[in-house]
């Protein structure tokens, strides 16, 4: 049987444009709203075309010790340059960056999945610890 996770894909965000970045403090207070952000291409660029984009991003927050993630957001990219006209005619781009704010009581980590239309589902993690 195949499952989900043989398809998920992992690098280093350095050298490939497809790893979701999740940028958040490395330490929290428990109980406070701290910014979360979800990106691609920070060090290296991804297309943003109709023929070659990033369609969505979804955070994950995994508690330590727990058995299932608890999913923190659904971010969606809808426009990228689509038009009667032809592709990459239109006039709206969407950039592949999610931001939310999130708080928890306990230490764990952020999961980002992201799915580029090409080049399948890839994924980065990233631990945070409550003081």
């Amino acid at each position: 049987m195949i499952k989900m996770s043989d398809a998920i894909q992992v690098a280093d965000w350095k050298s490939e444009k497809h790893v979701p970045v999740i940028e958040c403090p490395d330490q929290v207070k428990a109980g406070e709203f701290f910014e979360v952000k979800a990106t691609l291409g920070k060090a290296v660029a991804h297309p943003n075309t109709t023929e070659h984009h990033i369609r969505w991003i979804q955070l994950y927050f995994l508690p330590d010790g727990a058995k299932a993630p608890f999913q923190i957001g659904n971010f969606e990219f809808t426009a990228h340059g689509e038009s009667v006209e032809g592709p990459n005619k239109g006039p709206v781009y969407t950039h592949h960056e999610a931001a939310t704010s999130m708080k928890t009581g306990v230490s764990g980590t952020l999961l980002a999945l992201a799915y580029c239309n090409i080049h399948g589902v890839w994924q980065s993690a990233r631990e945070i610890r409550v003081a």
